[in-house]
């Protein structure tokens, strides 16, 4: 087969160019990348030849190899692991095959600095690009395990690439960088420097669980007639086995970068060691900053699984719950089989038991956090909160310890969230109910009637604006026997503790409206079940609530959009006795006056309520008609 040139993908020139013309705070991560990619393929290469001992693959010696040439002024990084076919090759680095790809380009467009374009590179698999940062050529070679074709790729980074098949590549991968001069000035170091492979390596890679060996310097004047042997730059030690003393938060950090690909430390690193029956030692981090596509379909989630300090999966899904996709990491277990699936683990009892200490350890994690650093907290819920309310709905057995870890906005404190705990603890006297709003937003949540008398009244109500708040609130039901109460749902009575003359007030109000209520429900039957006075407007004419039972509009508009069906419930109008407008329809009713002219005011008087809650009238055109009729009047 003769060699092809192909331009590459859109996304993929984008990215390449985005690379090569801007400008970095530290182009070493290049290397970093490059020993990474190499690593997973030695990673693939075990696992392959555990399933299939058929495979035709040489795994005695699995290691990586940096090889520079001073003279050439090349840089080398080779493995001896998985490989890739033809077809992987320009499926793999001629495209980028991912959803979230479009925001990516625009984060690293968008990036102020160069510290915030650093962690981006490794986000989606993009690590091979990076070493166009250094180099004005790249060369891949290439030969998949069990395959007696290699593959050569070949591009100077601009819009094509060159692809074709070779009959001597050795097992695994080598790319040769053909680096461009150095330039300190730009942090463009001389790689091909024994020392600094060195520092990088020591730096970044110094975990990485298999050798990474530098080949004597070429282009030197050294002479000898036997060559030096390669010299192994990384120790090799499993921090999560090694005793805390003997690590340094630093290179706790690293393995944190090195796994999460992410350019900042973590914001708090979690130990566990678990002993007895089922022993396994975990090494998981609390990220600093939310990934942007934390919320996305194809989000990689989960930790690294090794049996025995053998690698056996990366984003292993069945060690956490969904809600705690953000922690990352590595769980070491003793008593697995090498040889396991992501089917098998989904069964495994002992897979389960790790699940169940690691959500707890993580939560309590978090608890501590709170109690001790409540910058770090602020830090953590501002990030990953909306998520971990995710657990509230999905993870019963946890959702005590949740909630203790959960805070929300509240018109107790302008910018301070609160705990449930502390809402309790300043309840008024007689007050029996958590009281709660949902919303898009504070503001219109703040300017909701359906806060009015709790407002004038100086009662505590939850802002939440998260889509899950619809969710867990109706789930979880109570906290600490006091109930979660939606202050927009069912009837609502502030004035339990009224006088006689209160009372007497009430009642009067009621045999003064109950005709108007009537004739109102029965004209506006489509669009509501009732229609009575309220106790919770003091302002506004009207608001529309939900039956106590009855799910929100919001939580209606979710369901249908997760294509399930749910059925129309018709909602309850209610009339504030005080307001203006309310009072003359009233008197304008009891008065016999011309009943279109009513009916148009009792619909109107219904779409402002849905107006005001944010919702939208059923007819716009009819009740843009109708005030546009009112105002002409008024004027």
């Amino acid at each position: 087969m003769p060699a092809e040139t192909l331009e590459f993908q859109v996304e993929a020139r984008q990215l390449l160019q985005l690379m090569i013309h801007s400008v970095y705070s530290n182009k070493d991560v290049f290397l970093r990348e490059l020993v990474s990619n190499a690593s997973d393929a030695l990673d693939k290469l075990r696992l392959e030849k555990l399933r299939d001992d058929s495979l035709d693959a040489d795994v005695s010696d699995l290691h990586i190899e940096i090889d520079v040439d001073k003279d050439a002024r090349t840089l080398t990084v080779r493995d001896n692991g998985i490989g890739m076919s033809y077809d992987e090759v320009g499926q793999l680095i001629g495209t980028i095959a991912n959803s979230g790809t479009a925001q990516f380009l625009k984060e690293l467009r968008e990036a102020k600095d160069g510290a915030n374009t650093e962690g981006l590179i490794g986000q989606f698999g993009v690590g091979f690009y990076s070493g166009f940062m250094v180099a004005d050529e790249v060369t891949l070679v290439t030969r998949r395990a069990g395959e007696t074709k290699g593959t050569r790729w070949t591009s100077r980074g601009e819009d094509t690439y060159t692809l074709e098949p070779v009959d001597d590549a050795p097992q695994g991968t080598s790319v040769t960088l053909h680096l461009k001069p150095a330039d300190p000035e730009n942090q463009l170091h001389d790689y091909t420097s024994p020392w600094k492979i060195r520092e990088i390596v020591k730096r970044y890679s110094d975990f990485i669980t298999w050798p990474i060996r530098m080949v004597p310097e070429r282009g030197s004047d050294t002479d000898g007639d036997k060559a030096p042997e390669p010299e192994t730059l990384n120790s090799m030690k499993a921090l999560w086995a090694r005793s805390r003393d003997e690590v340094l938060d630093d290179e706790y950090h690293d393995l944190y970068k090195h796994i999460a690909h992410d350019w900042r430390d973590p914001l708090e690193t979690i130990r566990l060691q678990a002993e007895g029956t089922f022993e396994f030692q975990a090494l998981l981090f609390l990220p600093e900053h939310a990934p942007y596509d934390l919320f996305t379909r194809d989000f990689k989630r989960g930790v690294q699984l090794y049996v025995k300090r053998v690698f056996i999966m990366d984003d292993c899904e069945a060690l956490l719950p969904q809600y705690l996709r953000f922690v990352k990491g590595v769980v070491d277990a003793a008593d697995l089989s090498l040889n396991v699936s992501r089917e098998i683990l989904q069964q495994d009892r002992h897979i389960e038991m790790m699940r169940r200490r690691l959500t707890k350890k993580v939560l309590s994690t978090v608890k501590d956090l709170m109690a001790k650093n409540p910058d770090k907290y602020a830090t953590f819920w501002r990030e990953f909160g909306t998520v971990l309310k995710e657990g509230l709905v999905t993870d019963p057995e946890n959702r005590d310890a949740i909630l203790a870890v959960s805070s929300f906005a509240s018109t107790h404190h302008d910018s301070e969230p609160t705990t449930l705990k502390s809402y309790v603890e300043r309840m008024k006297d007689g007050q029996e109910d958590i009281y709660y709003l949902t919303g898009e937003s504070r503001q219109s949540i703040e300017n909701s009637p359906h806060m009015e008398a709790f407002r004038d009244r100086g009662i505590e109500v939850l802002l939440l604006t998260d889509p899950v708040d619809e969710v867990w609130a109706d789930a979880v039901g109570e906290y600490e026997g006091k109930k979660l109460r939606s202050v927009a749902k069912g009837q609502i009575d502030l004035d339990a503790e009224e006088d006689d003359e209160g009372e007497g007030e009430k009642e009067k109000q009621t045999e003064d409206f109950a005709a108007l209520l009537g004739w109102m429900k029965e004209q506006l039957a489509e669009d509501i079940k009732d229609v009575r006075l309220s106790s919770r407007l003091t302002v506004s004419p009207a608001c529309v609530v939900s039956d106590t039972g009855d799910l929100t509009p919001a939580l209606e508009n979710m369901y249908r959009a997760m294509g399930q069906e749910v059925p129309d419930a018709k909602r309850i109008l209610e009339l504030n006795p005080g307001h203006a407008l309310v009072k003359s329809i009233n008197q304008a009713y009891q008065e016999r006056e011309d009943r279109t002219a009513l009916t148009d005011s009792a619909q109107l008087l219904y779409d402002l309520a849905v107006l005001a809650e944010g919702g939208r009238p059923k007819d716009p055109a009819r009740f843009v008609r109708l005030m546009a009729d009112r105002l002409e009047r008024a004027l």
